[in-house]
Order: structure tokens, then sequence, then C-alpha cells
């Protein structure tokens, strides 16, 4: 039988789920976080919210935490997920932060996520908002129609990368390797190193192949480590004698 990696977004949790999911990627919401929470996942679940559950407390944290961590996101594994959203509206946000990000290349291919003009964040009153105000600049010119003041942007709000990487173990093996399947893959083996190749693949989301050679490698690393600290230990008890 081929191996299928399956669906890259699940359906959303419940609310108190992703509250925590949220949370555990550092977002500051009033919840246990969830250090294992999938970033990605987590990421296009909130937008969801934010913009067809009209959530625009969870929508402006969302905001400040791509300005503050959007180094360390997959963006091939986020476009994925994105692919599978069946909601206009979710597309036309990440359409929008992918013109915000215009410096960070990777994002470019979301900008073909919306087609046609821009369209409103607020249901009523955007003109008015708007002309008393102006737009939100991280939104100006983009697919998304946005009136300052509307999204507020507190740092408080996030975490900062370095208590990020105390607190997620997936953030911290993408700081150190890049936001790439290789890291992933790593997190998911620090989690369960005898894991089977197919599920490694499956919890991370990507090929077997590439599974199957981060699996080499940190098996690999593993041995040596565990090597030389059979020999550290053999040799100080040497010493003792």
């Amino acid at each position: 039988m081929s191996f299928s990696r399956g669906p890259a977004l699940e359906d959303a949790p419940d609310n108190r789920a992703l509250t925590r999911d949220m949370a555990g990627i550092g977002m500051n919401f009033a919840a246990k976080p969830n250090a294992r929470a999938p970033v990605e996942e987590t990421l296009v679940h909130a937008s969801e919210l934010g913009m067809d559950a009209h959530d625009l407390r969870v929508l402006a944290v969302l905001t400040t935490w791509l300005g503050a961590h959007h180094g360390y996101v997959n963006a091939d594994r986020l476009l994925r997920c994105l692919r599978e959203h069946p909601s206009m509206r979710v597309h036309t946000y990440w359409a929008s932060v992918a013109n915000r990000l215009a410096k960070d290349r990777r994002f470019v291919r979301l900008k073909k996520l919306h087609h046609g003009p821009s369209i409103d964040l607020l249901p009523v009153g955007s003109d008015f908002q708007i002309a008393r105000r102006g737009e939100d600049d991280r939104f100006a010119g983009s697919a998304l129609r946005v009136p300052a003041g509307i999204l507020r942007d507190r740092e408080t709000d996030v975490l900062s990368p370095k208590a990020l990487v105390r607190q997620h173990a997936g953030y911290r093996n993408r700081v150190l390797m890049g936001p790439t399947w290789r890291a992933d893959v790593w997190t998911v083996l620090e989690s369960e190193a005898e894991m089977s190749i197919a599920e490694v693949a499956r919890r991370a989301g990507c090929s077997f192949a590439t599974a199957w050679q981060v699996s080499q490698d940190f098996r690999l690393l593993r041995d040596v480590t565990a090597s030389v600290s059979r020999a550290a230990t053999a040799l100080g008890e040497v010493r003792s004698c």
C-alpha cells in the first residue's frame, strides 16, 4: 500500500482547545498552553475565528503574532493548510498578510488565495471608519480593508521569541534548523523516538522520504551521544578505582 500523508488541516478544535493551542504557540490568552500545538494549523484556525466568527480580539493577537514570529512559520505547510480551507474571508486575510510581509518571499504565494476586489473586515461602517481614522497601516493597499484602531497591536499580547523558544519544542527546533519539514520531523522524534517512519511522516505532515532521512540522522546522533555517555561513565569508574 502506498504512503498517504492525509489532510494537512484537521477539523477545528473546540474553542477551549483552540485557546490552549493559541496560548501554546505564544498568544497571551488566559489558558493553560498546549506546548505541542501545531503552529500552522493553529494559525489557520485562529484566522477562521477572527474572519468568519468576527472575533476581532483573536484576529488582533494573531496579526501581532505574525509580526513577531513570521520568520519561523513553515510557509509550505501554511499554504497546504490554507488550500484545504474553504473560507474566502480566511483566504483574503492571508493574502493580505502576504502583502504586509512582502520582504519575506516565502509568503508570496499566499497572494494568489484572493481574487477580485478588496473586502471589508467589518460587516458595516468601514467607509465611515476609514474616512475618520484612515486604514490600518499593516493592511493598507491589500485585499482586506481594515480601519485604523480596530485591531489593537500590543507587544505584550504575544510571547517574545526568547520566551517561546523555552515553551514550544517545535518552535525551538525551527530556530535551530530553520522553519522546515526537517525541524518538524525532529520535533516528532523527540516526543517518541521509536515511532514508525510512516507515522512520523503523518504527524509531521511531510513526505515519507523526508521523514526517513531525518529519522536516520536523528538515530545516528542519538546512538553516538549514548556511546559517548557510556564511555564517559566507564572512564569515570576507572578513575575512581
